[in-house]
């Protein structure tokens, strides 16, 4: 098993730039269907935000540490653990929000909010816990990862594009909505038609290691929306804003992962490996869990 750590993902210079061109544009997608009515909204509800914000960005970055100090994984794994977890909620978390009859104006604004802190917490969860754990300090020794790189990068994919979709959505809320309704599905079509295509090229990598994360990412997904879910209820927040925020937890921004690994670490296998299979995985949990809470009558539950 110790041979996953040396394993590496081919992908080359030409692809790597068009995963960065093709995550921007998701996320320039994703800033058009955000205004400064969300921002403002979330002052109006600071719990909601707080809770939000610590169990992404907190809790969900220190539970994961907390499994891998437990279970010894692999540190190319474990590795690929952390950067997951030190990633922004994902994109489709809106969409499955809705599925689920949660509330969705939170998941954009949680969305919105999550991805402008990304661009200083990322980088910040990811370079404490990997230090902190020696197995993965060494790597991190090894690659000799440069802090002010990884907000660089981070900035240029979550950053800008956040910052000219709201531009445009200010300047013109009906274009950019028209936009934003093309531009979403085919940018996410791209994104993954991307990530299969690089795999495929590594297809019997991908064979051969793929069972080493499949228990760790399926129970490591399933921690993470439990962790939204019961980090809600403990603080007495409506079955509604429950599941918005198990939801907003447990699906993570792992293309952005992919796009770090790929850049810092040269598709280091374990890493590669678990981050393409948690972005496969929580689409799946995701919509399984929306379609069942879909389909169940909410709690009405005061905030």
């Amino acid at each position: 098993m110790e041979q996953i750590d040396n394993v590496k993902i081919n992908f080359d210079s030409n692809g790597l730039w068009v995963l960065n061109i093709a995550l921007a544009i998701v996320m320039f997608g994703v800033a058009l269907g955000i205004s400064i009515d969300d921002f403002k909204s979330l002052l109006k509800t600071p719990k909601l935000v707080l809770v939000g914000v610590l169990a992404q960005f907190v809790l969900l970055p220190l539970l994961t540490f907390l499994v891998i100090v437990i279970v010894k994984p692999q540190p190319s794994i474990a590795l690929g653990m952390m950067i997951v977890a030190a990633c922004p909620g994902g994109n489709i978390s809106n969409f499955m929000t809705h599925l689920a009859k949660g509330n969705t104006a939170l998941s954009v604004s949680l969305t919105a909010f999550g991805t402008f802190l990304a661009v200083i917490v990322t980088p910040l969860n990811f370079q404490l816990y990997g230090m902190l754990y020696e197995p993965t300090a060494q790597i991190l020794k090894h690659v000799e990862l440069q802090p002010l790189e990884l907000v660089q990068l981070v900035v240029l994919i979550l950053g800008i594009p956040l910052f000219f979709g709201m531009l445009l959505r200010h300047w013109n809320k009906n274009l950019a909505i028209k936009i934003s309704k093309l531009l979403k599905p085919i940018s996410i079509l791209v994104f993954v038609a991307i990530v299969v295509i690089a795999f495929s090229k590594n297809i019997d990598v991908f064979n051969d290691y793929i069972h080493y994360v499949l228990i760790i990412g399926v129970c490591h997904n399933a921690l993470a929306i439990m962790l939204g879910f019961f980090t809600a209820k403990a603080f007495r927040l409506s079955f509604i804003n429950q599941k918005t925020l198990a939801i907003e937890t447990g699906i993570q921004n792992s293309g952005l992962g992919l796009l770090l690994i790929f850049s810092f670490f040269s598709g280091l296998g374990g890493m590669a490996i678990m981050a393409a299979f948690w972005g496969i995985w929580h689409i799946v949990s995701g919509l399984i869990l929306a379609f069942y809470w879909g389909y169940k009558p909410s709690k009405l539950v005061e905030v």
